[in-house]
C-alpha cells in the first residue's frame, strides 16, 4: 500500500476532522476571494465612473502676469489680456505617446459680451466633447446649432430669458435653444454657443481661450501626460486637476489596504483552524503512528502521509473556496454599487492563487503536527495497545 493510499483511507475514516479542516479553509479562501474580487470589481466600477467625471487636465495660454483672483473672487477688478491658443495646434495632442488615453479634448473660446445692459461671459464650445467633459449637464431644450445659444440657469434668471427667446449679441440675433439646469458651478452664469459661432461673434476665428482634456482612466499616467502635452504645446500652460487625481488614488489605495489587511487576518484564522485540528488528529492517531513506525516506516514517511492528507483537503478547499467566493462577490457587489453593469468574470489567475494559497496554508499549518507525529516514540505508542 502506497503512502497516497494510506492518506486517502485516513481521510475517508476521519470524515469529521476532514470536514472541520475543509470548512475552515473554505471559509478562509472564500472570504479572501470575495474581498479581492469585490475590490477589483469596485475598482473597475470607480474607474469607469471617474472616467465620466469630466476634464482633469487644463490647457491655458501662458502668461507673465499674476492673477488677482482667489477662490473665484476677483480682487481689484483688473483683467489682463493673454495670448490665445491657435485651435489648429490642438491637433498635436493626438501625436503624444499616451494619446490613446485621452477620451476628449474640448476647446473653449471665451469673451465678455453685453446682453440687455448685463455683462455676460460667452463660451464657445465643442458640444460633442462637452458630452464627455460635462456628463452631468442637463439642458431644458436642445443643444445649440448655428445661430443658437443655451443659457446657464443663473444667466437665464437674471436677464429673464427662456427657451425660444431671442437675444442680440454684437448685432447678431441668436435664438435660445435651451437653458442649462443648475450645476452649482460657474457654468450657471455663462452663455454657451457653438465654438464657431462664439469665435465669429468675438472676432477670434481660429483661436481659443483654453481647452479641457478628459484623460482619467485606469492606470493613466496623468503627470506624464501633462508633460507630453506641454512638449507638444510649448506656447501653452498645461495643468492637472490634482484634487481629482489624488482623491481617486487615495480612495483606491485605502480600499486595497483594507482588503489586504482583512485577507491576512482571515488567512491567519484559517491557519489556526488547520493547526488545532491537525494537532488533535495526531493525538488521536498515536497508536496508528506507533504501528507504522514499528513495521518500518521512517519519520519522513509519517510526515509525508500527514502532508498528503493536508494537501488533498487544502486543494479541494481552494477550489470550493474560489467558486463560493465568486458567487458571494456577485451577491455582495449589489450592496456596494448602484451600477448594474458591474461584471464579475472568472479570474483564472485568482483561482490558481486561491488553490495555491489554500495548499500552502494547509501545509505550513500542519508542519508542526507532522513533526510531532514523526517524533512519537513507537514503544510508548505500542504499550497503549
Amino acid at each position: 500500500m502506497t503512502l497516497k493510499e494510506i492518506a486517502l483511507k485516513n481521510l475517508i475514516r476521519r470524515k469529521g476532522k476532514v470536514a472541520f479542516i475543509l470548512a475552515g479553509l473554505v471559509i478562509g479562501v472564500c472570504t479572501v476571494v470575495t474581498i479581492i474580487s469585490l475590490m477589483e470589481a469596485m475598482t473597475s466600477d470607480i474607474n469607469k465612473k471617474l472616467e465620466k467625471y469630466g476634464a482633469n487636465i487644463l490647457i491655458v495660454p501662458k502668461s507673465e502676469k499674476l492673477t488677482l483672483t482667489y477662490g473665484g473672487i476677483s480682487l481689484g477688478g483688473v483683467a489682463f489680456e493673454m495670448e490665445e491658443i491657435r485651435e489648429k495646434d490642438l491637433v498635436r495632442i493626438k501625436s503624444i505617446k499616451n494619446a490613446a488615453n485621452i477620451a476628449a479634448v474640448g476647446p473653449l473660446a471665451l469673451g465678455v459680451i453685453n446682453v440687455d445692459k448685463h455683462k455676460v461671459l460667452l463660451a464657445g464650445a465643442d458640444f460633442k466633447a462637452i458630452k464627455i467633459l460635462k456628463p452631468w449637464w442637463k439642458v431644458k431644450g436642445n443643444l445649440p446649432i448655428e445661430n443658437e445659444v443655451i443659457l446657464g440657469d443663473e444667466t437665464a434668471r437674471i436677464i429673464n430669458l427662456r427657451t425660444g427667446s431671442f437675444i442680440e449679441i454684437n448685432g447678431q440675433k441668436l435664438r435660445v435653444s435651451g437653458v442649462l439646469q443648475p450645476t452649482g458651478s460657474q457654468d450657471d452664469q455663462l452663455i454657451f454657443s457653438r465654438l464657431e459661432t462664439a469665435q465669429s461673434l468675438l472676432g477670434k476665428e481660429g483661436r481659443i481661450s483654453m481647452a479641457e482634456v478628459a484623460a482619467l482612466c485606469t492606470a493613466c499616467p496623468i503627470t506624464e501626460m501633462v508633460k507630453q502635452i506641454s512638449d507638444a504645446l510649448p506656447s501653452a500652460k498645461v495643468m492637472a486637476i490634482q484634487q481629482v487625481v489624488k482623491s481617486r488614488m487615495e480612495t483606491l489605495s485605502q480600499f486595497k489596504k483594507l482588503s489586504y489587511g482583512v485577507s491576512a487576518i482571515v488567512i491567519l484564522v484559517g491557519s489556526l483552524v488547520v493547526l488545532v485540528t491537525m494537532m488533535g488528529s495526531v493525538r488521536e492517531r498515536t497508536k496508528e503512528i506507533g504501528i507504522f513506525r514499528a513495521i518500518g516506516f521512517r519519520k519522513s514517511h509519517v510526515v509525508r502521509i500527514i502532508f498528503i492528507e493536508t494537501a488533498i483537503v487544502s486543494g479541494f478547499a481552494g477550489i470550493m473556496g474560489y467558486l463560493l467566493g465568486l458567487a458571494a462577490t456577485k451577491i455582495a457587489v449589489r450592496f456596494f454599487t448602484e451600477s448594474q453593469s458591474v461584471s464579475i468574470p472568472i479570474n483564472f489567475e485568482l483561482a490558481g492563487w486561491a488553490i495555491v494559497m489554500a495548499v500552502l496554508v494547509g501545509l505550513v499549518s500542519s508542519a508542526y503536527p507532522a513533526l510531532i507525529a514523526a517524533r512519537l516514540d513507537p514503544n510508548e505508542a505500542l504499550r497503549a495497545l
